[in-house]
């Protein structure tokens, strides 16, 4: 089960033994009316109201604390009432009932036509004393009070809403004063002052955590979804239109999280359209609703994600499955993801934050999906991650179960799945260590699994993301949270069209918090959201034109500024990882890694510093020398994981023995993080070059080792070369070995590690080099000089070929006066002589 359901609340568990302690059986016995003990609401701060029948039919409420663990029974009727709608405001001095007086069976036997069916009242219970008469009227009510912002005094005055089935809403306002005693009553005695907030409402929905309420009005052929925000200082104001593609039954009103009236929500869900909206922290606004299908065994429902500008639509076809076992889909609100919920069918989690991309939202069926706690659908969510099941009257914590997730992510068998698993375990856990851990070894285990994208990129961009967004606003739109531009699959059971939709209007002014955020994300919208995320295309060009360009033309002010970018990267990491290294990185400069990296911060500075001003150019660089850092320090994570798995010691560069099983595995390994890292232009810890070669020398054999030089995957670097050359002695073997790395060095660098090997096939070449050199620079000026006839070639190569290189430099004219290196004559001369001798088969001593 991915799904983690930790129960907060259960009526029989925390309120039926304390009902049995008070001796109220009748409450205990539910198998004849299931209305003897339920939920009637939950308020904001945590306190949940329900209502049981007593011993002689009397009718009671109640109220569990969740943060004290308490119950407390608050009033109690002397009759038999059924209990639609009850309230209780902050201070907990004033209460609001509604309910039905009679059924239509009573009133037709009893002649009570005269009689108002439903009765909504104020009670003042600190302590119990007036009861004042709200309404008293044949259609049904609903009351809940508003609640002040956390950590507000208490207040004189009290807000009550008053949602009406004939459509409407109206906000009453109740002052109290305290008496002699403690004892709180109702100020005015005449009628109490009150404000129509919504008229011609056909569906509604409250959002007690925000004070806010979304609702439903028809207009023309469309529906109009609006928002009324309140505040804490009695005013309330319409700050959201969106204009929907949905058909509203408009003949009942159908009201969600105004109390839970399971009976009456029963009758009204089966005329009315199962609909909810839900907001998530980042900013995210969606709406869901379950749809009609004329096919039989298919569902749909379809997802409006306000925030993005379209609507998915989603088609399920079930397994062959009896009609009458069919559910209606149950939508829970998760923050970072919607689920959609059909019991004994399917779990489809929905990305709210990034879904475009199909395949960052988990579809889950059979014993995946399954929610033991929860078989049926009458469930709300009361605010995100908290799901309420009204049937039965519990309350749970919901959250993804992370060992849940990684089974599924090690038994997945199609690209879809383990790219929604593995984005949900990056971005949902924000990089739990274990977890991380956990990810880590999958990766190196499934490199070759993975087709349809690289699980290295995937877990670098998606670490970097969820490190980094949460630091600055409107970060996360600035930065790639994915290594895919695009998905093409498809996910088995289920389809989906996608619809442009036009976005919502807001209208607010200073406001902060999710409007501030949502607005924000529509605005990215509009500026086409895409192109507003960095990528590395210029990065890459950039990086391949100055590492082309000539050693003179990199002392550059520009390139000076680019290392020392580098520098601060480097001493930035340092300060996190103080401790000595498992894996044997940053122990050299690497210059091409440097150049990467320094370029890497420029680009990515410029990149925030256009669409970030107003953050300031001193956090913006502390921005990146993070990103920056944090990325080589991924690559080191994933290294040192490697390394501990498979139990290297930091040691080994020996290269008189060949390399073990497990050092080939971590050869293949960093083998793809080069290949990941190029795909990205992304720079490598400095290091990381010598480290793959020599893990390569050890475990390659030579044609396959050379052929990797020549292709670009293993790269020549001093360090591991200069090693080579001085601790491999020269056997035959080691000698085509060095003579093929020598061969293929290039020039700078050949110059500094060929002295390293004590060898005639390299005095040759060093010989070689130096004549050339040092003709070379013996001058331009012209003189004429009889030129001898060419002799014949004899079989000496060094003079032939020293005969050729002087013919060569007199034709082109020479200027001897030209000031020369000091170089050693007597090391070359003994070199020429040592060479001449071993070609003539004489022993030299």
């Amino acid at each position: 089960m991915l799904l983690r359901l930790v129960p907060e609340f259960e009526l029989q568990r925390d309120v039926v033994p304390w009902l049995a302690e008070r001796g109220c059986a009748a409450a205990l016995d539910t198998s004849e009316n299931s209305s003897a003990l339920y939920v009637v609401n939950v308020e904001r701060n945590g306190k949940i109201i329900y209502t049981w029948k007593g011993n002689q039919r009397n009718t009671h409420i109640g109220l569990f604390d969740l943060q004290t663990k308490q119950n407390e029974h608050l009033y109690m009727f002397e009759k038999n009432l059924h209990i639609i709608s009850c309230s209780i405001n902050n201070e907990k001095t004033l209460l609001a009932v509604s309910f039905c007086q009679y059924t239509e069976e009573e009133r037709t036997s009893q002649l009570l036509q005269s009689v108002s069916k439903y009765l909504t009242l104020l009670i003042e219970i600190h302590p119990i004393n007036n009861v004042r008469v709200l309404k008293a009227v044949d259609s049904c009510v609903r009351v809940q009070f508003l609640y002040p912002v956390e950590g507000r005094n208490a207040s004189t005055e009290s807000r009550l809403l008053l949602v009406s089935e004939d459509k409407y809403i109206e906000q009453f306002d109740i002052h109290v004063v305290a008496e002699e005693d403690h004892k709180v009553v109702i100020q005015k005695s005449g009628q109490l002052p009150r404000a129509k907030v919504v008229d011609d409402l056909v569906w509604a929905q409250w959002d007690m955590m925000e004070q806010r309420l979304f609702y439903i009005v028809p207009k023309e052929s469309k529906s109009t979804l609006r928002c009324v925000q309140f505040y804490p200082d009695e005013n309330f104001n319409l700050i959201l239109e969106s204009h929907l593609d949905i058909a509203v039954n408009d003949t009942q009103l159908k009201l969600v999280n105004f109390g839970y009236d399971y009976c009456q929500d029963q009758d009204v869900a089966s005329k009315s359209l199962n609909l909810q909206v839900f907001t998530s922290k980042a900013g995210g606004l969606c709406v869901c609703c379950s749809l009609v299908s004329d096919i039989p065994h298919e569902i749909i429902y379809s997802i409006y994600f306000l925030h993005k500008g379209y609507n998915k639509t989603f088609t399920v076809s079930l397994e062959r499955t009896e009609s009458h076992q069919l559910k209606e889909v149950a939508f829970m609100n998760l923050d970072y993801y919607v689920a959609a919920y059909l019991p004994g069918q399917f779990l489809h989690l929905l990305n709210i934050q990034h879904p475009d991309l199909l395949c960052y939202s988990l579809f889950l069926t059979g014993e995946d999906a399954r929610i033991d706690m929860l078989q049926n659908c009458s469930i709300r969510s009361p605010w995100a991650s908290a799901v309420l099941d009204c049937n039965a009257g519990s309350l749970y914590d919901v959250s993804i179960s992370d060992s849940a997730l990684l089974q599924f992510l090690q038994k997945s068998k199609r690209d879809c799945e383990r790219l929604a698993a593995l984005h949900c375990a990056l971005l949902y856990f924000q990089h739990a260590e274990g977890l991380e851990m956990q990810i880590i070894r999958w990766i190196s285990e499934n490199l070759s699994t993975c087709h349809s994208f690289d699980p290295i990129q995937e877990f670098i961009i998606a670490s970097l993301y969820c490190r980094m967004c949460p630091e600055t606003q409107n970060l996360d739109k600035l930065l790639p949270y994915t290594s895919l531009h695009d998905w093409i699959g498809v996910v088995p059971g289920v389809t989906c069209a996608t619809d442009i939709i036009s976005l919502p209007v807001l209208e607010f002014q200073n406001s902060k918090g999710f409007w501030e955020k949502l607005n924000s994300n529509l605005e990215s919208v509009k500026y086409a959201e895409p192109h507003l995320h960095y990528h590395s295309n210029v990065l890459r060009r950039e990086w391949r034109n100055l590492s082309e360009e000539r050693e003179e033309r990199r002392t550059t002010a520009y390139l000076r500024n680019i290392f020392e970018n580098a520098k601060k990267v480097l001493s930035h990491l340092d300060t996190w990882d103080s401790e000595a290294r498992l894996v044997p990185l940053f122990e050299e400069e690497d210059y091409q890694q440097q150049l990467l990296m320094g370029l890497m911060v420029a680009q990515l500075k410029d990149h925030l510093m256009r669409h970030l001003q107003y953050v300031g150019k001193k956090k913006i660089d502390q921005i990146v020398l993070d990103y920056v850092a944090n990325l080589l320090n991924l690559v080191h994570r994933i290294m040192k994981e490697v390394w501990r798995r498979y139990q290297l010691h930091s040691c080994i560069f020996c290269f008189d023995e060949r390399g073990s099983a497990g050092e080939f595995a971590v050869f293949h390994i960093m083998s793809r993080i080069l290949e990941a890292a190029n795909g990205m232009c992304m720079p490598l810890p400095p290091g990381f070059h010598t480290l793959h070669l020599g893990l390569g020398v050890r475990c390659l054999p030579l044609h396959t080792l050379l052929h990797y030089i020549d292709i670009g995957v293993l790269q020549l670097t001093e360090t591991c070369v200069r090693k080579l050359l001085k601790d491999l002695d020269d056997t035959e073997q080691n000698e085509k070995l060095k003579f093929s790395i020598v061969m293929r060095l290039p020039e700078a660098l050949g110059q500094k590690v060929r002295q390293y090997w004590n060898h005639p096939i390299n005095a040759n070449l060093i010989a070689r080099k130096y004549v050339k050199i040092l003709l070379e620079k013996l001058g331009n000026r012209q003189y004429s000089r009889p030129v001898p006839e060419r002799l014949s070639p004899v079989e000496f190569l060094p003079l032939n070929y020293l005969t050729n290189m002087l013919a060569e430099i007199e034709n082109q004219g020479v200027h001897p006066y030209e000031k020369q290196d000091h170089v050693n004559a007597r090391f070359v001369e003994e070199t020429a002589l040592k060479h001449t001798m071993t070609l003539l088969g004489l022993r030299y001593s």
